[in-house]
């Protein structure tokens, strides 16, 4: 069987680190609020003129140099984000040439804070059947510009940054103890279009918008549809929660996380956590969480790794790979 093995991967954050006690005063928060209610102490912001596409493309190369692989042959580039440089042409095309890629097939995918779920998936199939041989995939976010720092709900939740996988095609068994992408389920519901959205756009307001959210309802789907989507993709390998020996979940929120572990029966020293450090990175925080635990040698070959995200929409995904 055509699998799709993570050869690589990379991640960048901004250099400038905002703490919780830096955050503005008229937010009316202090550092014990945010710790107890979110887990997150610090998040990085970009620097004026960083586009998303800097935060990318330094990803990619990270990506690319721990892969062994020239730019030149990639023949796949998928950036997942909800903030691009501009509404048009896509990120992707931007990072392609900062990289140096060759002509290829080159899009951005919006999925929210599910896209780098979305993105494995998507190039996954296209890996699979030949389409491609060898991909770069992205989650890349500059959050910081979508929010209301007047809102003391989002504006301390979120912060910037990129993380990139180089994924390869290569013959496998057909078995659940083969290497690379095992299983993956995606879905959305588009009920909950108003819980988590930016009250901005080009066919609306023609504005960006800010970043808009019910906690409430947000919190409460997310732990279900998390847990649900994580039990598919495992079921789907053929395999148990037992088997799994990593859990990278989306950095949202720290109650969020412990929750889905614990529904999922999963050890906490299982789950891979960077909210503190990260806050919420959209797209980017799986692979952010992932470079963590692979630079701090926790991932080992042929461990279990199971990555889940849920974001706007409500858009959630879940893969599962065998490092």
């Amino acid at each position: 069987m055509r699998r799709s093995l993570i050869t690589g991967l990379g991640a960048y954050l901004p250099a400038r680190v905002l703490r919780n006690d830096a955050l503005p005063t008229h937010l009316d928060t202090s550092d014990a609020w945010i710790r107890e209610r979110t887990g997150i102490a610090q998040r990085h912001i970009a620097a004026e003129g960083e586009a998303t596409s800097d935060l990318a493309a330094a990803a990619g190369r990270a990506a690319l140099a721990r892969a062994g692989v020239e730019p030149g042959r990639i023949d796949l580039l998928l950036v997942a984000t909800s903030t691009p440089d501009r509404t048009f042409p896509a990120t992707a095309t931007a990072v392609q040439r900062k990289l140096g890629l060759p002509p290829c097939m080159a899009f951005d995918l919006q999925a929210v804070c599910a896209g780098f779920a979305y993105a494995l998936q998507v190039a996954d199939s296209l890996l699979r059947t030949g389409s491609a041989n060898r991909a770069l995939v992205v989650g890349a976010e500059t959050f910081s510009r979508l929010l209301d720092w007047n809102d003391r709900g989002t504006a301390v939740l979120f912060g910037d940054g990129a993380g990139a996988v180089v994924m390869e095609a290569d013959g496998q068994p057909g078995t659940p103890l083969d290497r690379g992408l095992l299983a993956a389920r995606s879905g959305a519901d588009g009920r909950h279009h108003d819980d988590l959205y930016v009250d901005g756009g080009p066919s609306t307001t023609g504005t960006v918008g800010h970043l808009r959210m019910n906690g409430r309802e947000v919190f409460r789907h997310a732990v279900a549809r998390l847990s649900a989507v994580a039990e598919e993709t495992v079921a789907a390998a053929g395999l148990g929660l037992d088997d799994v020996d990593w859990l990278v979940p989306h950095q949202a929120n720290r109650r969020i996380i412990d929750a889905v572990g614990k529904r999922l029966g999963l050890d906490p020293e299982k789950v891979v956590v960077t909210v503190d450090r990260h806050a919420n990175t959209s797209a980017a925080s799986i692979p952010l969480a992932l470079n963590v635990a692979y630079e701090d040698g926790r991932l080992k070959p042929g461990d279990l790794v199971l990555m889940n995200a849920m974001g706007g929409g409500f858009a959630w995904g879940a893969a599962l790979v065998r490092w």
